[in-house]
């Protein structure tokens, strides 16, 4: 397993920023992909961004250009860049690592960081 550390959530005003970060046990060479979920409340879980050991991005595209993933190899760390943020961008955003392992693919997740959107 890969384990998972998130921070950098909080309260933040409509248009403000923050970012996230998360810290992973092992070389990120050696995981498939990383990715931001979000999970709102009443709401289904969502993939907000992704990247793979080769550097290739994806983005929800609800964002409008507004997040940026981004990595620190020397630190095994992945970070989310969240610029503009709006009320509903509130929710609990969770880190995953996705490694093959005996044969299959597999998700590890952090423990969720909270970002709420309020004035």
């Amino acid at each position: 397993q890969v384990q998972l550390v998130e921070s950098g959530g909080g309260l933040v005003q409509p248009g403000g920023s923050l970012r996230l970060s998360c810290a992973a046990s092992r070389s990120i060479f050696s995981i498939n992909a990383m990715g931001w979920y979000r999970q709102a409340p009443g709401k289904e879980r969502e993939l907000v961004a992704s990247t793979t050991w080769s550097g290739s991005t994806n983005y929800a595209d609800s964002l409008n250009g507004r997040f940026t993933i981004s990595r620190d190899n020397t630190k095994n760390t992945v970070y989310l860049q969240m610029n503009s943020l709006k009320p509903e961008d509130t929710a609990v955003y969770y880190c995953t690592a996705r490694t093959l392992r005996s044969g299959t693919l597999k998700n590890d997740w952090g423990q969720g960081t909270q970002v709420t959107v309020s004035s």
